[in-house]
């Protein structure tokens, strides 16, 4: 039975002489700028006032929280300042109530916005990976596989390593919540860094066919259960000109655990990292000397039977410099822990649903206000976490998707909204979630476009778990006509489809295909996230099998619907989504009549070591697992029509998979359809793009 519990009318649009459809180019090309709500520029608190401030008609301007505009400088009052020829408002940092920098090419301008003057300030250096320290003024970059600090009088390269080792960037693919590799210590004196040696790892060929004769770019590319890379993490002293090595006190092979979470301790003088072994399944949070790197103490483990996976690292709220907070799992969903520094436990939060992140905090650190998905999960919140008892208030009251930024004296917060039927607005809140004044509410962008009917509501899987469900329809839906259906997935972990919020989350293309008279259907299945621990590590060892059976729930579901032809069901999917559109054409044949896979993962072993044996183990543990998923054992079962696409420069999922793939269907005597697209990696972007989908929904008519 279908419990709808959000149900939009999505500005139901009427279908005049002047609506128009969605074209598919100006659905991809057009989705975050004329056809997407409009966004204000550079929305910001002001430091240490309460203040913010945005860009507006080539403007910088500075707001009370009432919305009243109390200063203003142009881009022409700024050129002035500055002798130079800006073409638009550059982006701003602000460093206190009076004070904000910008830069102009490689030059970091100061700005004081109350006696209106701009004042050089430092050269950002060229380099990647760029890290700059605003105290200090301190830059650190990458070059090629080193790191160097850039200072106002030296620059130092201080790493010299070998082909095949690399420091500075991010490592273990970008897994565990990794997304740089450079980490300032809080006084700007000292640079942590992440240090990978890929030597063991073997190389892997992507072709350039567009150079003659074609060209092979090697990469390194960790396959699950063969060698991985050596971790490692350095400090460097720029008052000693010494760099150390964190001494990790595993032993065992040499690519045995993962450093994952560098954080710094408030004095500059430690160095916090969890240490996950390789298997996954434990983690132990440790402290390290900065200037020695030795082992200070060992904090507190984490252990599970199917692993565990920090993402985010220690963080100290201001003025307690002896306690920090982590987030874990462990309980059953992301919750934040509060710990001595010496490891003792001293209070936890215990909602029943995750917290992501910590959004800021009151300037004694009395409490952090976070964001979270509550007790709805197609639902994002603000709330506020006392952090003397842990207990969690939420601020945001109104339904929808909240992101909030809040002001450095904790009075108020900026909330960014959107919901299925409000496409945008931006409002000033007390921190007890009353409405100070609403400084943007955007209209309808589709105004005037033929656009059907979104719901988001919930059905039940096979063992009673809630799953959340989008569907499109197509406009003026007549119940007494059958459509057709496009089920879209993904069904993997990190990633929701279905939200509360503009469109419901759902790319443009979707209506585009709805107004064609096909009903768009999407489900999170067990597996993906924002639902806690269990509903996401019900696939622990078995990629695809709990993911179909979620997804043969929502056909069956469709198959109630009096208006949906049950006889002509196609999906499509890209990534983890191409993998399930491929097993479920294959593991569950006959229920679908259409399916197009965008770089799927044909073969868990052939993906990499880091995301791969977190949700399968390794190869060699889980024999069966891995046959279950390889979706080269079950070709001969295919019954309908599959069209497969890869781009051939996939870094991410090799496109070994699909070339594997289709030498078993060959072998077979299978029929399916490929198409590579040249010079793209995993996904195709830009221009290049409106081929894709063309082809993709253009596949799906043809053949449904």
């Amino acid at each position: 039975m279908k419990r709808i519990l959000l149900l939009s009318t999505l500005i139901l649009l009427t279908i005049s002489l002047n609506a128009q459809k969605i074209s598919i180019e100006d659905a991809v090309m057009l989705q975050r700028s004329e056809l997407g709500p409009e966004r204000m520029k550079q929305v910001q608190w002001v430091e240490d006032a309460d203040l913010w401030s945005h860009i507006e008609d080539y403007s910088l301007k500075i707001l009370s929280p009432q919305n009243k505009v109390l200063r203003s400088i142009s881009l022409d009052e700024l050129n002035a300042l500055i002798e130079g020829e800006l073409k638009s408002f550059p982006d701003i940092t602000w460093l206190s109530k009076d004070v904000c920098y910008f830069s102009n090419g490689n030059q970091y301008y100061k700005l004081n916005v109350t006696n209106q003057t701009a004042t050089k300030w430092v050269l950002k250096p060229s380099g990647k990976n760029i890290e700059f320290h605003e105290t200090s003024g301190n830059f650190a970059f990458t070059k090629e596989n080193n790191v160097v600090v850039s200072t106002s009088d030296r620059v130092i390269e201080i790493t010299d390593l070998e082909e095949g080792v690399i420091a500075g960037q991010a490592i273990a693919r970008s897994e565990f919540g990794i997304v740089k590799g450079l980490f300032w210590s809080p006084d700007g004196n000292s640079l942590a860094f992440y240090q990978k040696d890929e030597r063991n790892v073997s190389e892997y060929p992507l072709v350039d066919y567009s150079s003659t004769p074609a060209s092979v770019d090697l990469i390194r590319y960790p396959m699950a259960g063969g060698p991985g890379e050596f971790a490692s993490a350095g400090v460097y002293n720029l008052k000693t000109e010494k760099t150390i090595y964190l001494s990790i006190p595993f032993k065992g092979p040499q690519d045995g655990f993962y450093i994952t979470n560098i954080g710094w301790s408030p004095d500059n003088q430690f160095i916090y990292a969890a240490i996950i072994m390789r298997d996954q399944k434990s983690m132990q949070l440790i402290r390290f000397n900065a200037i020695d790197g030795t082992q200070d103490n060992v904090l507190f483990s984490e252990t599970s039977t199917k692993y565990v996976e920090p993402e985010q690292p220690v963080i100290f709220a201001p003025g307690k410099s002896k306690e920090f907070l982590w987030f874990s799992e462990r309980d059953g969903f992301n919750n934040l822990y509060k710990y001595s520094i010496s490891g003792k436990l001293l209070g936890k939060t215990t909602v029943e649903f995750p917290i992501n992140e910590i959004i800021g905090f009151e300037q004694k650190g009395k409490f952090a206000v976070v964001s979270a998905h509550g007790t709805n999960p197609t639902e994002q919140h603000t709330y506020k976490v006392d952090l003397s008892s842990m207990k969690v208030t939420q601020i945001t009251k109104t339904a929808g998707s909240h992101s909030s930024k809040l002001s450095s004296s904790s009075n108020y917060l900026i909330d960014t909204w959107s919901s299925l039927s409000v496409p945008r607005k931006v409002e000033i809140l007390t921190l007890t979630g009353e409405t100070g004044a609403t400084i943007q509410n955007a209209e309808n962008p589709l105004e005037g476009r033929i656009i059907g009917e979104t719901t988001v509501f919930s059905i039940k899987g096979e063992d009673q778990t809630d799953l959340w469900c989008r569907m499109i329809t197509p406009p003026g839906l007549d119940e007494s006509k059958k459509y057709p259906v496009l089920v879209y997935v993904y069904n993997g972990p990190h990633v929701q489809l279905v939200r509360n919020s503009w469109l419901a989350g759902a790319p443009l293309w979707m209506h585009s295909m709805a107004a064609e008279g096909y009903i768009i259907f999407t489900v999170d299945g067990r597996g993906s996230s924002n639902r806690g621990r269990d509903f996401e590590q019900a696939i622990y060892r078995q990629c695809g099998t709990m993911e179909m059976q979620d997804q043969e729930s929502g056909v069956n579901y469709l198959r109630t619907l009096p208006y949906v032809d049950a006889d002509r069901l196609a999906v499509h999917g890209w990534s983890y989504g191409g993998f399930m559109t491929t097993s479920l054409m294959l593991r569950k044949p006959g229920l679908f009549k259409v399916g197009v896979a965008g770089g799927p993962v044909i073969d868990w072993k052939y993906y990499e070591v880091m995301y791969t044996e977190r949700y399968m183990d390794t190869p060699q543990d889980n024999m069966e697992g891995y046959e279950a998923s390889n979706l080269k054992n079950h070709v001969a079962n295919l019954e309908g029509d599959l069209l497969m696409i890869h781009g051939t420069v996939d870094n991410v999922v090799v496109m070994q998979h699909n070339m594997t793939f289709q030498q078993k269907c060959v072998e077979e005597g299978v029929q399916v359809d490929f198409h590579p697209y040249p010079g793209h990696p995993h996904n195709v972007r830009g221009k290049d793009r409106v081929h894709l989908m063309t082809k993709v929904l253009n596949y799906i008519k043809e053949h449904l």
